[in-house]
């Protein structure tokens, strides 16, 4: 076999391929022994046709394409290691000559990672917020907390503003009640917004047995965003108590004895929630500064399909889980289809772009990722999933995705070391000594470049990527 490779752009190149006729045997003699197993001739047992039959009876040529189909893999991918590209996606190829017993002759065109240079990055200066907790932080953090542990007590009045009304609802539009607009039972408190648009308005002032009607567009269920005209009835009013802020309240709601010891600890736990959105605010920021100075072109084919995932993604996972389409979303984002197409192809170039850069990064660096770091990643993961850890990694496993952890990892190493390099003030002008945790950095380069998985386009099987 010959091969040659030629440049097209940055991003793309062609593969010429020439293989002499006598390394297509293997493929021709699978091509008869499939082909035997699959048809029937009078005379002969099941798969001991001869060749010379099957080729009078069902052409040569059914033959050969079964035998390419099967050879154009091998070639192709003998072809890309010959070459030494790194290759992205799924090849084109064509087959420009097929000469019975002399030659076959094709091309594979393929998208390939750019060459990245990775210009001096010490230089990388940013800023980020200062910590700072204030007395206002702490008095809002123990006041939730006070939330939390509040009474309720039925009372025989009108309903006002923080009280939890129990309330039955039925939902009409077009004047038929919706199969799923009728609740009964329902537990609200009024001005928490976590029901209908008016709801506030219409139960405010009711005692129990009271009811109003009034109108509002439905978040969800079978007439998500229409409007239904409403009516909601109050069984139950009561009031909400909260327990005094003291140190009772302290050894109530914490391990603490006293109300000072509580807030010395709220404070310690802002500070250490403010060091880490600190952390994680430099290391985007870096990256941004990085990104800067790098000159990276970005495969349009690869592009495409990372768009077409981000938008998929959107419509039938997250925006059909909350019961709402493309336009309904746009509408409450108050945007257009245009603004909507050029924000998801800005993050998808970012995200390809990012996971470019840094995987150079590794490669110069030269970052491994041991078991201990991708098993504290792979528990994080699964955290933020929802799944135990053991679901987790069973579900990587079966889904071939711990290449995708491992490169998480890897490039939230080598992030590390350019956060590391970088200089980093807050607002006040004071230089920041991060204490990196790579983790965290595999977090931030996860959400730059969510659903880019460029390892998964570059690791698919040769039999994959051709197609006769």
């Amino acid at each position: 076999m010959k091969s040659a490779v030629e440049t097209l752009n940055p991003t793309r190149v062609r593969l010429s391929i020439e293989v002499p006729f006598e390394e297509l045997k293997d493929s021709l003699d699978a091509a008869y022994k499939k082909i035997n197993q699959q048809v029937t001739v009078k005379g002969f047992r099941k798969g001991k046709i001869p060749a010379r039959v099957i080729d009078q009876r069902f052409g040569r040529g059914a033959v050969l394409e079964e035998a390419v189909n099967d050879a154009l893999p091998k070639f192709y991918t003998e072809a890309v290691n010959e070459a030494e590209i790194d290759v992205l996606g799924q090849p084109e190829v064509d087959i420009t000559e097929l000469k019975d017993g002399e030659t076959l002759n094709f091309t594979a065109e393929v998208d390939v990672r750019p060459t990245i240079e990775i210009p001096d990055y010490s230089g990388i200066e940013v800023e980020v917020d200062a910590v700072e907790v204030t007395d206002e932080d702490i008095e809002k953090s123990v006041e939730q907390l006070r939330e939390r542990f509040a009474s309720t007590s039925p009372v025989e009045r009108a309903a006002e503003d923080g009280d939890v009304v129990t309330i039955d609802l039925e939902a009409k539009v077009d004047g038929e009640v919706l199969e799923d607009g009728v609740a009964s039972g329902v537990s609200y408190t009024i001005g928490s917004g976590e029901l209908l648009d008016g709801i506030d308005d219409a139960v405010k002032g009711l005692e129990a047995g009271g009811e109003a009607t009034f109108t509002s567009e439905l978040k969800g269920g079978s007439a998500a965003g229409k409007e239904a005209e409403v009516t909601v009835k109050v069984t139950q009013v009561a009031a909400r108590e909260l327990p005094a802020l003291d140190d009772e309240f302290a050894q109530l709601a914490s391990e603490f004895d006293t109300l000072d010891e509580l807030k010395a600890d709220s404070r310690k736990r802002l500070e250490n929630m403010k060091q880490y959105d600190q952390a994680t605010q430099a290391q985007e920021r870096v990256l941004e500064k990085l990104l800067e100075l790098v000159e990276v072109p970005v495969p349009e084919k690869l592009l495409e399909d990372e768009i077409n995932t981000r938008k998929h993604n959107l419509e039938h996972h997250q925006l059909g889980q909350m019961g709402l389409d493309l336009e309904k979303y746009l509408e409450i984002q108050g945007k257009t289809a245009e603004e909507f197409d050029t924000e998801t192809k800005d993050a998808a170039v970012k995200g390809i772009k990012t996971q470019f850069v840094l995987d150079e990064l590794v490669k110069r660096e030269k970052l491994n990722v041991n078991q201990e770091e991708l098993t504290e990643h792979l528990m994080r993961r699964a955290a933020s999933s929802g799944m135990s850890p053991d679901q987790f990694a069973q579900a990587v496993v079966e889904g071939g995705q711990v290449p995708l952890l491992v490169g998480e990892v890897a490039r939230g190493k080598a992030l590390a070391v350019v956060v590391e390099a970088a200089t980093v003030k807050d607002t006040n002008g004071e230089v920041i000594d991060l204490d990196d945790d790579e983790d965290e950095t595999a977090e931030t380069v996860q959400a730059a470049s969510e659903e880019t998985p460029v390892e998964d386009k570059a690791e698919d099987t040769a039999e994959d990527k051709t197609e006769a």
